[in-house]
């Protein structure tokens, strides 16, 4: 699909269950303020269109079939452009926690109104979190946890003092996507240059932990 106009969120849903998926695609085609550009019932396919045509902003469910959201998110945290991801399921069992401790941008319980929904995915596409009450206290504080396993790779390489360059040959990416990691890392360790980061790094004991 084409965007609609300059101002509308390109969008994705994905959902197992294919009246919910039919129902979202008529509210989300409905409203002025978004773009549906695909849906999928299933997680390996949303990945493949995810891959294939990048979208501001997806609404995922959380059981989705077969990989499920948490295995899903793990994936996608890896790719360039992925989406800010709004998971759509039951409101219990600390689910809108855990979907936060895995990197989602919001949380909407299915019983929730149907404005809720896509309130929260105009607000994500803004870049905001957005999600229910949950105890902060229960998450991991460690905020080198939130990084994806090639970013943990990057810090370490930077840690030893490697340039961008030679970041680059050590993890096989670019050095523009090294420059891209590396803004990423900065935001979610709260620093803001390479210095910050290494000191940050060995502050929390992370370059001893290979030492007996």
């Amino acid at each position: 699909m084409i965007t609609a106009s300059a101002k509308s969120v390109d969008i994705m849903l994905a959902d197992g269950n294919p009246l919910v998926l039919s129902a979202m695609s008529e509210i989300f085609e409905r409203d002025a303020r978004f773009s549906l550009v695909a849906t999928s019932a299933t997680a390996e396919g949303f990945l493949g269109m995810a891959m294939r045509v990048p979208v501001s902003v997806a609404v995922l469910d959380w059981a989705i079939p077969v990989l499920g959201a948490p295995r899903l998110i793990e994936v996608l945290r890896e790719q360039e452009n992925a989406p800010k991801i709004v998971i759509y399921g039951d409101g219990g069992n600390d689910i809108p926690l855990r979907a936060m401790e895995i990197g989602a941008a919001g949380f909407v319980a299915r019983s929730s109104a149907v404005e809720n929904l896509l309130d929260t995915c105009s607000e994500v596409a803004q870049g905001k979190m957005v999600f229910p009450f949950v105890d902060v206290r229960k998450m991991n504080q460690d905020p080198i946890s939130s990084l994806s396993k090639k970013e943990k790779l990057i810090l370490e390489a930077l840690a030893t003092g490697q340039t961008n360059r030679e970041i680059s040959k050590t993890i096989g990416v670019s050095a523009n996507t090294v420059k891209f990691h590396l803004s990423n890392i900065y935001e979610k360790l709260s620093v803001k240059n390479r210095t910050q980061a290494i000191a940050y790094y060995f502050s929390t004991g992370q370059g001893q932990s290979g030492k007996a």
